[in-house]
Order: C-alpha cells, then sequence, then structure tokens
C-alpha cells in the first residue's frame, strides 16, 4: 500500500500539439506504454461526491486500485494497493473488494463497498519524462467517441510546479485551458451520450 500526496498540473491538448511534443522530447513509440483504467462509483456517485475517484489501474500483468480524494486545487491524496490479476477480475466482476487501504478510506467516507460497480474504462497511451525537478506526462486517451490528448506536469511543489508548468506551456506556444480530471471528461462523454 502506498499513500501519497499528488501534485499535478494538466491542459489539454490538440492532436497536432501532442505530436509536435513527441517530436520536440525525441518520444519513440517504444517509449509510450498503455494503461487501461477502470472506474468504480456507487448508483448514488457518492465517489463523485467526495470529488473523488476510484480506479483499477492495468499496465500490462500489473493491476493496482486507487483512490484519489481532492484535497485542494491541483493537490490530491492517493491511497493505492496492489492487486493481483484474480482479485482485479473479480472486483470489476462485482465479487468481492480485494484493495484493503482504500477500503478503510472508503468506509472513512461510509461509502458501501457492496454498492461498487464499474461504470467505465479508458485506455491511455502514456509517456513519462523526467522535467525540472518533477515528471512530465504526455496522454493520448480513449473512451467511448472520445480521443482526447493532454500534458501533466507533477511535482512536489505547488508553487514552483505551477510556475514550472506554464513556462512550458508558454515555451511550446500552448495556449491554458482548465482541463478536467480523466474521470471527469469521461463522466461528461458519458452523459453526453445517454442524453442522445
Amino acid at each position: 500500500m502506498t499513500q501519497e500526496i499528488e501534485i499535478e498540473f494538466k491542459n489539454l491538448l490538440t492532436k497536432q500539439q501532442y505530436e509536435q511534443l513527441l517530436q520536440a522530447f525525441h518520444i519513440h513509440t517504444n517509449a509510450i506504454h498503455r494503461q487501461i483504467n477502470h472506474y468504480f462509483d456507487t448508483p448514488t456517485q457518492a465517489i463523485r461526491n467526495l470529488q473523488s475517484g476510484l480506479r483499477i489501474r492495468q499496465i500490462n500483468h500489473y493491476y493496482e486500485c486507487t483512490l484519489k480524494e481532492k484535497n485542494a486545487e491541483h493537490v490530491h491524496l492517493e491511497t493505492t494497493d496492489e492487486l493481483t490479476a484474480e482479485q482485479a477480475k473479480r472486483m470489476l466482476n462485482g465479487e468481492g473488494f480485494y484493495a484493503p487501504e482504500v477500503a478503510k478510506r472508503l468506509a472513512f467516507h461510509n461509502v458501501p463497498l457492496e454498492q461498487l460497480y464499474v461504470f467505465g474504462s479508458l485506455t491511455t497511451d502514456r509517456v513519462e519524462i523526467p522535467y525540472q525537478e518533477g515528471l512530465l506526462v504526455f496522454d493520448h486517451s480513449y473512451y467511448l467517441q472520445c480521443d482526447d490528448y493532454e500534458v501533466e506536469y507533477e511535482t512536489n511543489d505547488a508553487v514552483k510546479g505551477k510556475t514550472i508548468f506554464y513556462n512550458f506551456l508558454q515555451q511550446y506556444g500552448i495556449q491554458k485551458h482548465d482541463t478536467d480530471k480523466k474521470i471527469a471528461r469521461f463522466m461528461k462523454a458519458l452523459q453526453a451520450q445517454k442524453s442522445l
């Protein structure tokens, strides 16, 4: 189990900006790895109402369950348990909950584990690059009928990180956009699809 504070800044990109950044940083296709996020909530959206996200992430044969709780703007508390493939499969099928530390945080918020279900999955092709005391991330995500691109900057210092990230955007001519987290973008796309 790990519990850490995540400080990250993010900005949506156009496909062209994303491709230009891959070129500028000399990223080869073998440096891009695929991850699949399976998102959970209850029928009453208990997780969403906490401004949080609950997911199982799969990278090749590695699985982890993470609860991300919003602490402040750009800051989240992440609680993560590693899972076996069998535990992940059972959780995705609604046959129990095998992430003990995540379960403790959910109990703290009175979220009923037996009501959790998977409401969708999102696939991301990701590149991570060390950058100015932090980590630069280029993501291309696929979900429902959507494709989107974003850049993230993860740091240990919110003030310094914000300056570094905004300077990065300026350097590459990228307009700053308020950017929702992936789970929020997924939810918006899901609601748009349901209203058709």
